[in-house]
């Protein structure tokens, strides 16, 4: 992707690599503010509804978190990150999203338990615990992340504010949720994935489309 960058005379995007996926995150922030929109009717920008929002990623640290911990802070959202003490978030990252914070006056916080990560959150989120490139690492991984599931159980216990919304970037699979929040009112995850498309789209006008 980098060496495409360098020498193409046409933009590139970044789909998903290890450590990014900035179109994923586009998807995400139109889904928040679609539904925390319309909870903040006076709101006059995207900024005015995302501000103040507190999510909770619990699960492993990837490129998802990776561009959430870019995108997120910048824009005054706080962020609750908890991933087994086995998979720390980058030292680079981590520094990234602080200065952002420190500039927006908004949070981050890391978390080893699922519990302490999601008190007082909007939005819980989750992905994979094996990404592609990861699949020998599976049976290991799967022990390391136990307790790690979003449940019911979970968010009982964690207490997220009243109206707390979950989120995935799919393809999901049981042992990261379950099946009563997958499925619940609380799930965003398909009008997140319909979103993906929006905002590819608007990504592609934006960035090679001809204009008089």
């Amino acid at each position: 992707i980098t060496g495409l960058a360098k020498y193409s005379s046409a933009p590139i995007v970044n789909a998903l690599c290890d450590e990014n996926h900035p179109t994923q995150i586009l998807a995400d922030l139109l889904t928040i503010w679609e539904v925390f929109g319309k909870r903040k009717p006076e709101a006059k920008s995207i900024f005015d509804v995302v501000r103040g929002l507190n999510v909770a990623w619990v699960g492993d640290a990837n490129n998802i978190i990776y561009e959430m911990l870019s995108a997120f802070p910048k824009c005054g959202i706080n962020m609750n990150v908890c991933t087994p003490s086995k998979y720390p978030v980058p030292e680079s990252v981590q520094q990234m999203a602080k200065t952002d914070a420190d500039k927006a006056k908004s949070s981050v916080s890391y978390f080893s338990d699922p519990v302490k990560a999601v008190e007082g959150a909007d939005i819980i989120v989750t992905d994979t615990w094996v990404s592609m490139g990861q699949e020998a690492e599976k049976a290991q991984r799967l022990q390391d992340f136990a307790g790690y599931q979003v449940t019911q159980q979970l968010v009982d216990a964690g207490k997220p504010n009243d109206g707390w919304i979950f989120m995935h970037c799919l393809p999901r699979k049981p042992e990261e949720v379950s099946d009563e929040i997958f499925y619940s009112d609380r799930s965003v995850v398909f009008q997140e994935a319909e979103n993906r498309k929006w905002t590819i789209l608007a990504a592609f006008n934006a960035l090679f489309s001809k204009r008089a």
